[in-house]
């Protein structure tokens, strides 16, 4: 399987397209694949832009609508990560993954997949350490902080990754593993981009999470982006066998090195097409409780907690969640387009405010998974806002007219609104209820686990009654 491994795209499709069709005349060997590792920039129209956090004078359109709109049809199966270059606004619609345009599939905020039998897992954003413990809160319009905090990586994401059991073979990242400089050629790379020294001196140079899970995983292959320039490294494990070639590559650019081809043995049973990776939609389905779109510190379980704090799953876990896609993980082509496309001619979307949207990608396959979709919950936020509003607004008006008007409202039987009261009580403690049996779950090890969290299909109501209530 010929995979090719591409930097920052920063919208240069076309670009990137012709270049592996030039490899592929060249060497008369067809690419299977084509990997990008952040700030890829799909932006689909003029709105787009104005949720990337980039000077204006960057902010253009390049050629990705042409294949969100249909116009052109990518020519090889992509997938890619987010950066911070990025149209968070749509890579916010999909965060568990998800067709961004026919043929080219984002991962979304951390995900696992395979295709041929290489699994293939990968984190988007970058790291900053005083948005590691918060909620996915931001939400378009975004703010000058929130354009910016959008993309960067949260400790759910880490936590649920370091739940992989298994080999990895590809994992991607946009910023560096934290020290990987070490084992490579520093001084090579210093000669060609000197304002790095004090950095890596410091060992400040890059995300101290990615090497985490580097140094948990050891997978075959890691690829990264956003320093715009090629390094190589291999990274041993310590009183291991276990090793990892680590490689970042640069921007797409005319004479830059943002390209790699990788040859990799696959299972030519399978067909060359994305599937999930059964563990990880195991994974996600155990974690569910744990997702927060609250602008606030959010930690994440541990082994001195009280509770279930590792969430790698057993044997029976993930059968039930095979069974709920009925045994079929190929990744379904159900792309749809969510807004209209740019239009050179028109101009469109100039004025227009960017919107929360939900997709019916994510829908679907929270709705599958009993996951929820934080973009749901979001919109519940803005709801009881805008209902606590309009009540305040209300009341306020209701006040007002009882001050200058000349007659009086009085209720005879009180027991009319007590009883109105404890009905909508009732409702809301039937819709919401989640208190559940503690129950045991059988490790593969034949070790009994006690789960002390309800089931996490109860999750989804528990999240929509909690944020429903958070006024």
């Amino acid at each position: 399987m010929r995979i090719a491994i591409e930097g920052c795209a920063h919208g240069e499709l076309e670009l990137i397209y012709n270049s592996l069709q030039k490899i592929e005349k060249a060497n008369g060997e067809k690419i299977d694949l084509l990997i990008c590792c952040g700030d890829f920039q799909s932006t689909r129209n003029l709105c787009d832009l104005k949720c990337m956090a980039v000077p204006d004078k960057y902010k253009d359109m390049c050629t990705f609508y042409k294949y969100y709109s249909g116009e052109k049809v990518a020519p090889v199966l992509t997938i890619f990560i987010g950066g911070n270059h990025e149209a968070s606004n749509y890579l916010q619609e999909l965060p568990y993954g998800g067709w961004v345009a026919p043929n080219i599939y984002y991962l979304g905020y951390a995900n696992v997949i395979t295709i041929g039998g290489i699994r293939i897992a990968g984190i988007s954003g970058i790291y900053k350490s005083h948005d590691w413990m918060q909620g996915r809160h931001e939400k378009p319009p975004y703010t000058k902080s929130t354009i910016r905090s959008v993309y960067h990586i949260r400790n759910i994401e880490i936590f649920r990754l370091k739940q992989i059991s298994g080999k990895v073979d590809i994992f991607l990242s946009h910023d560096w593993p934290k020290g990987v400089t070490r084992y490579g050629d520093e001084e090579k790379l210093l000669r060609s981009k000197p304002y790095f020294r004090t950095d890596i001196e410091n060992n400040a140079l890059g995300n101290p999470a990615n090497m985490e899970l580097l140094q948990y995983h050891y997978p075959s292959y890691w690829f990264s982006a956003h320093l715009h320039c090629k390094f190589a490294a291999l990274i041993p494990e310590k009183d291991g066998n276990r090793k990892t070639k680590f490689l970042a590559l640069d921007k797409c650019l005319r004479k830059r090195k943002f390209l790699q081809i990788l040859e990799l043995d696959h299972n030519p049973n399978l067909p060359l097409t994305l599937s999930y990776d059964l563990e990880w939609l195991t994974i996600l389905f155990l974690t569910n409780h744990l997702l927060s779109v609250k602008n606030g510190i959010h930690y994440m379980p541990g082994q001195n907690g009280i509770g279930r704090w590792t969430f790698t799953p057993t044997a029976k876990e993930k059968e039930h969640v095979l069974k709920k896609f009925n045994y079929d993980l190929k990744v379904p082509n159900n792309f749809v387009r969510t807004v209209e496309p740019y239009d050179p001619n028109l101009r469109n979307c100039q004025n227009e405010t960017p919107k929360l949207i939900i997709n019916n990608q994510t829908t679907e396959f929270c709705n599958t998974l009993g996951i929820d979709d934080p973009s749901v919950l979001l919109k519940i936020i803005l709801n009881a806002k805008e209902t606590k509003l309009n009540d305040t607004s209300m009341e306020s008006a209701l006040e007002s007219t009882l001050e200058t008007s000349d007659f009086c409202i009085t209720y005879e039987e009180d027991s009319v609104c007590e009883d109105s009261a404890n009905n909508t009580i009732e409702m809301v403690n039937i819709h919401y209820s989640n208190v559940l049996q503690v129950e045991n779950i059988e490790s593969d090890s034949n070790n009994t686990i006690t789960q002390l969290e309800p089931k996490c299909k109860k999750f989804k109501r528990r999240n929509h009654s909690m944020y429903s209530n958070t006024l």
